[in-house]
């Protein structure tokens, strides 16, 4: 993916969870979108595309991006700017997420760590649409998945695609939190 690759599909990100209940949980309010747009940058430029599969569409209004179990964590530094990022809200992210961990994880499976289209692209099916693609190859590769997902209305579209509910976290003040996985070849 080349720098401005990686800036439209950071900006398609950055818009779509703009309004997302984890991001509004954990980071400042502050330019808001910008921050979320940098921490999405970040994680498709240092996680994403170096060690997992970045897929979009031809226009360049969605993007899903998976990341391997293997994957190693990114540079001090770039820790240092997911802080910056996250602002006021960054204890509380750190928090949030040790709450998390105890829904667990698979060994072997890959996170489907993030999938957003732009707003003027939503609702003609993008997302569904490179959640198969980018599905269809963790099938071929024999991976499973798992992701998060802090939005109620997307449980279903997960379930279409084989994913299964194997936890739930309502956190205090904050969010709800499913945590849903999917064994290779779980495709409806």
């Amino acid at each position: 993916m080349a720098a401005e690759d990686l800036d439209r599909a950071a900006a398609v990100l950055g818009e779509a969870f703009t309004d997302y209940p984890w991001t509004n949980w954990c980071v400042e309010a502050d330019s808001h979108q910008e921050r979320v747009t940098g921490l999405q940058r970040l994680y498709l430029e240092h996680m994403a595309v170096p060690h997992g599969l970045v897929y979009t569409d031809a226009d360049r209004n969605g993007v899903v991006a998976f990341i391997p179990p293997d994957a190693p964590a990114p540079a001090e530094s770039v820790f240092a700017t997911i802080a910056e990022l996250h602002g006021d809200r960054f204890a509380r992210m750190v928090e949030t997420e040790a709450q998390l961990s105890t829904m667990g994880t698979w060994d072997d499976a890959w996170l489907l760590a993030t999938i957003g289209v732009a707003r003027g692209a939503q609702g003609r099916g993008l997302g569904g649409d490179l959640l198969a693609a980018g599905l269809a190859e963790m099938d071929r590769r024999g991976h499973a998945c798992w992701l998060d997902t802090a939005t109620r209305r997307n449980l279903p579209l997960y379930e279409r695609h084989g994913f299964s509910i194997t936890g739930h976290i309502a956190i205090d003040d904050g969010p709800e939190v499913w945590r849903m996985h999917r064994e290779a070849g779980s495709a409806r």
